[in-house]
């Protein structure tokens, strides 16, 4: 007789962390469309449209990822789990030091003021910092050092062009002196 298989062994930590990762995304997503709709409707302009769809998709693969190909009975690295933990302490407050200018998109609106407060002061884009960080501690957090170093690479590549996109968005406000831009971010 085969053995039956129990809850335990598709469900664990692994699992519900990639549940409620996928979760606080979706929820960030309607904050950044609400945000994207406004910004249009004030005469914003979208750059990098085209690219979108892969920092979304790349975003998916490594919550699918993590949910997947993690075993549900993995034991958790609790001190790569509390800097992961210990990161989206950060994420809101770059979401917070954004403000209504915060997206996952490119947007660009003209009489918005350039970001220069919060983690804005140290660091150019401090949400990508925090994006290669969580890519690579949370499947980390349950031993699956393989898949953390090879997602962390992907998405190395994926926002390394999403920030040449969004620079050359905004160079011409950077550097014309006008001292206006608004800094857009990924989730």
């Amino acid at each position: 007789m085969g053995r039956t298989i129990m809850d335990a062994d598709l469900i664990g930590p692994p699992q519900i962390a990639a549940v409620a990762v996928l979760l606080q995304r979706g929820v960030e997503e309607l904050y950044s469309q609400r945000n994207t709709r406004r910004l249009v409707a004030a005469g914003g302009r979208e750059e990098g449209r085209a690219y979108y769809p892969v920092v979304a998709v790349t975003h998916l693969a490594w919550i699918a990822s993590i949910f997947f190909l993690i075993p549900a009975t993995a034991a958790i690295f609790w001190p790569a789990a509390t800097l992961f933990l210990l990161l989206q302490v950060v994420r809101y407050w770059i979401i917070a030091s954004l403000g209504r200018y915060w997206t996952h998109r490119i947007i660009t609106l003209d009489g918005a003021p350039i970001v220069r407060r919060g983690p804005y002061r140290v660091i150019a884009h401090p949400n990508y910092a925090v994006t290669y960080a969580e890519t690579f501690l949370l499947p980390l957090a349950f031993g699956a050092t393989a898949l953390a170093v090879i997602m962390a690479a992907v998405w190395i590549s994926v926002i390394r062009y999403k920030i040449v996109l969004e620079d050359r968005a905004l160079a011409s406000r950077r550097d014309g002196g006008s001292n206006i831009a608004d800094r857009s971010v990924p989730g």
